[in-house]
Formats: structure tokens, C-alpha cells, sequence
């Protein structure tokens, strides 16, 4: 939800503090380049500590992080506290599917799409709650960010068991290491380029809408809606009928498509654009599984280091996205912003197919 809540404020931040678009994304930029950066110290901290102690510093720090940017007075500060946020996420984000995976009964499969439930509905309820705070104060989402992620720390305390620190310690350099194999390194390069796609429709389309907070939460919580629905119910089924990298090659292309579409509807048809933005939420859902099993599962290696090399690599889709996009539109307009998003995402489904063999290998599921 800490993600989403923030998207329908982007427009009222820029208003109040003064600042152009561009300036706004680095909200994202600084956010997610901390992430990334950070992915490669979550499994010394984690082995080190466990995963239950890992998850509640990671938590404690985005309640510390996000309460100070709502006290920013202007956007670099702002853009400051984000990037320690940033941390906190990572903290989190590496360890929680490990942890979760490591408790659940049913085994990697089941423990994905749990994973990935939860994340659909934070994704589709996180933008709603930001529109319903933002439409009274645009601080109010980062305190409400803030108290969520107490909820969530006090939740860990009393219901996640404690969890057994691993019998060894990782190193700083396991998570490149592990990129070394080339399923896995397939995959991460692969949702770079994808989550660039993403980001550009979750961070750069706020500005395109014209919409106030209400109007913006409710067009993402439609698409969070379908990134949930599709995550869980619609991609097992299609892996199972078509295959993991089939169903990738297919969504992706997909998406592509959609990418264009927003090309030519941006500036002409709000409707258009709408529409297209809740599609690609089902394709987004697809994806996000599809693409956290095969980092899960395409390697030998343990999945906490798996875990942190992969978003090592994806979350720099995040952080280069938001800032590229806006400053393109600056420069050109926001067709051309929607047009470079489509051919990175075609570049992430030629990555696919080019490594498409060293997936379908490991893990049985690329036919």
C-alpha cells in the first residue's frame, strides 16, 4: 500500500511545493535507487540477524522515513527522506518473500501466490486510501504510510514466529554472484527493461489524467484491482495451459501494445487513457508472478541472495523510469514518453526470448 499511496498526490506536491514533474518523479528516482542499491546488503544483514529482525528494522525505518517527508517543507528534502524510505523498503521487500516462503505450508508455488495477493491488494487499495487523505492534505498519505507500516511492524511482532537465523552468513558480493547464473540474470535484466513500462504508466500517468487526488485514486485502484485479480487467479492458469515464457513473450507483447495505445491517446482522449491504464493492470498482474517465480526458482542459488540479485537489477527500471518519463515529456510531449516505454518493454520480451533456453532448463516450465 506504501507504494500506491503516494501516486494520486503527485500533481497537489508539485502544486505545494513548487516543482516541476520531473522534480516530483525523483520521489520515485531516489526512492528506488536506494532500493536497489540496498538489495545488496539486505542478506548480510539478514543472515546475520534473521529474517523476522530484518523485516521489523525495515518496517521501523520506513515509519521513521515516511512521517519526516510529510514534515518536508520543500521537494529535495522531500526527495531526501524518500530515498531513506528507500532502505527501509528494501529491508523488507528482499526478506519478506523468503520468510514467507520459509512458513507458509504448500509449498514455493502457493507461498508465491499469497506473495503476490497481498501485493495486488496493497497495489489496489494503497492508491484509494492516498486519494481519500490526499483530498483533504497532500502530507497526509506519508503519515498515513507511516502508521500502516506500524500496523504492520506490530503485526510481525506478535503473529510471525521467530525465524532461525540461516547456519551461514552471507556476503556483500552473494547477490552478484548469483546473477552470474544465467536464468537468473536473464530474469533480472529482463524486468528491468519491463519495469520501466510499469513505472512509467504508475509514476508519469497522474500527470496526464488532469484528474484531482479522488479522480486518480479511484483510475489506479481499478488498476490495482486487475493487477491483483490477474496475479492470482489468471496466471497460474495460463502457466499451466501455455508455459512461463510463452505467457511472458505474449503479456509482455501485450503490453507493448497497450503502451502504444496510451502513445496515441495521451493529450487527446482522458476516457482512452483510463481504459488502457486498467488493462495493463491484468497484464501487470500476469507478470509480476510470473516473473517472481522464475527469480525464485530459475537458480541454485538460496532464495533470500536470489531474491536481493534480482531486485538489485529490476528496481533500477524503477528508479531510471519516473524521472526519464516526466523529463521526456518535458522535452517532447507525453506521447514520446509512452512511445520509449513500449520499446523498453519489447527490449524486456527480447531478453526473454534470447535467454529463453537457459529458463525453459531450469525449470521445466518454458514450453
Amino acid at each position: 500500500m506504501g507504494i500506491g499511496l503516494v501516486d494520486p498526490i503527485l500533481p497537489a506536491i508539485a502544486e505545494n511545493l513548487q516543482a516541476s514533474p520531473s522534480q516530483v518523479s525523483l520521489l520515485f528516482t531516489s526512492y528506488f535507487l536506494v532500493t536497489a542499491v540496498a538489495m545488496l546488503v539486505t542478506g548480510v544483514i539478514s543472515s546475520r540477524i534473521g529474517g523476522k529482525r530484518t523485516l521489523l528494522l525495515g518496517l521501523g525505518l520506513i515509519v521513521v522515513f515516511a512521517s519526516l517527508a510529510g514534515l518536508s517543507g520543500d521537494v529535495a528534502t522531500l526527495v531526501g527522506f524518500r530515498a531513506g524510505w528507500g532502505l527501509g523498503n528494501a529491508l523488507f521487500v528482499a526478506t519478506a518473500l523468503a520468510v514467507i516462503v520459509g512458513v507458509a505450508s504448500g509449498g514455493t508455488a502457493t507461498a508465491i501466490i499469497l506473495y503476490e495477493a497481498a501485493l495486488g491488494l496493497g497495489i489496489s487499495l494503497g492508491p484509494l486510501l492516498g486519494a481519500l487523505l490526499g483530498g483533504w492534505q497532500w502530507r497526509a498519505p506519508f503519515f498515513g504510510t507511516a502508521v500502516l507500516m506500524a500496523a504492520a511492524f506490530l503485526a510481525l511482532i506478535i503473529l510471525l514466529p521467530a525465524t532461525p537465523r540461516p547456519a551461514t552468513t552471507t556476503s556483500l558480493t552473494a547477490p552478484l554472484v548469483a546473477l552470474g547464473h544465467k536464468g537468473l540474470r536473464t530474469t533480472a535484466s529482463s524486468a528491468l527493461f519491463y519495469n520501466y513500462g510499469f513505472f512509467t504508466i504508475l509514476a508519469f500517468t497522474p500527470f496526464v489524467l488532469g484528474m484531482d487526488a479522488y479522480g486518480i485514486g479511484a483510475v489506479f485502484f481499478g488498476w490495482g484491482l486487475m493487477v491483483a485479480i490477474f496475479s492470482v487467479l489468471v496466471a497460474p492458469v495460463l502457466q499451466r495451459v501455455l508455459g512461463t515464457t510463452r505467457v511472458l513473450l505474449l503479456t509482455l507483447a501485450a503490453l507493448a501494445l497497450v503502451l502504444v495505445g496510451l502513445t496515441l491517446a495521451a493529450e487527446r482522449s482522458v476516457t482512452a487513457v483510463v481504459v488502457l491504464v486498467v488493462v495493463s493492470g491484468a497484464l501487470l498482474g500476469i507478470n509480476n508472478t510470473l516473473y517472481t517465480e522464475l527469480a525464485m526458482g530459475v537458480s541454485t542459488a538460496p532464495r533470500p541472495v536470489a531474491s536481493a540479485g534480482y531486485n538489485f537489477v529490476r528496481w533500477m527500471g524503477g528508479a531510471l523510469a519516473p524521472f526519464a518519463a516526466t523529463k521526456l515529456a518535458e522535452v517532447f510531449d507525453p506521447r514520446a514518453t509512452y512511445a520509449v516505454a513500449a520499446v523498453m518493454v519489447l527490449v524486456a520480451a527480447g531478453v526473454i526470448l534470447a535467454g529463453r533456453a537457459s529458463l525453459t532448463h531450469a525449470t521445466g516450465t518454458g514450453e
